[in-house]
């Protein structure tokens, strides 16, 4: 079980340690305003580098599971460096019988063929009650060459999401979207950098497609600081438009017994 207290880092502290993309940064807007109150311990599902799992270890106790060995690597550095949570290199299967209040999963659910199974085999982490919290990309009709890159079976319409989620055991199911303006311009010029990365080579298969997926197009060093400060005004604005965007927060409760 997780063993290190939460301990909250400076925001500067944290762009020196776990820097995060501009999208990231819009989509964690959403994440923190979303996290339900009187939760103690979490699990999250394909942390990747440990970006976000740097700032959530400074508010709970924290376990996250990668299965890129790579990916783990990155993340157990950055944990080390923030001096909480803990991420193990296994995959979630290979959990023992830890339960959480919360189960987290951002940018994993359109990776994964059957994501009904996907999201039954989650509910079985969270103790009676608990809370589920994803983001997926939104609209399927938007899927398109960056999806295709980086393994995505699917994207998701807000009422497939909210059905599919209630038919796994899961209650007050809340979905917001977040990314307006500047969600679309990332999104397009990610699209432009994956159609020419598919043009010149045949694509691995999906499973290695997304394993690597998280260490695409990542920052370093001060570049951290220049994404937290100039995602700032487009943070703000997003929050005008929760039912517009390129991706959804999906936040449910587990239906108690």
């Amino acid at each position: 079980m997780v063993s290190r207290s939460p301990v909250p880092r400076p925001a500067r502290t944290l762009d020196a340690i776990a820097p995060m993309t501009p999208s990231a940064w819009l989509r964690y807007d959403l994440i923190r305003r979303m996290l339900p109150p009187g939760i103690t311990d979490l699990l999250e599902v394909g942390c990747g580098q440990g970006a976000l799992a740097t700032r959530l270890s400074g508010r709970y106790r924290y376990l996250g599971v990668e299965p890129d060995r790579q990916s783990f690597e990155q993340a157990r550095q950055r944990l080390a460096l923030a001096g909480t949570g803990e991420v193990r290199n296994i995959s979630f299967g290979e959990l023992g019988e830890e339960q959480f209040d919360l189960v987290c999963a951002f940018e994993v659910l359109e990776h994964i063929e059957s994501d009904a199974t996907a999201l039954k085999e989650w509910a079985t982490r969270l103790r009676d009650g608990g809370w589920l919290l994803l983001s997926v990309p939104a609209y399927q009709s938007r899927y398109s060459a960056a999806d295709e890159l980086v393994g995505h079976f699917r994207r998701y319409d807000p009422d497939a999401v909210t059905a599919l989620v209630a038919s796994c055991g899961f209650t007050q199911v809340e979905v917001k979207h977040y990314g307006v303006p500047l969600g679309y311009l990332l999104e397009a010029a990610r699209n432009l950098i994956s159609k020419r990365r598919l043009n010149r080579s045949v694509p691995a298969s999906p499973a290695e497609r997304t394993a690597g997926s998280g260490r695409l197009l990542q920052p370093s060093g001060v570049i951290g600081v220049v994404n937290r400060c100039g995602t700032v005004p487009f943070r703000l604005v997003q929050r005008a438009f929760p039912k517009s965007g390129t991706g959804l927060v999906v936040l449910a409760r587990l239906s108690q017994s």
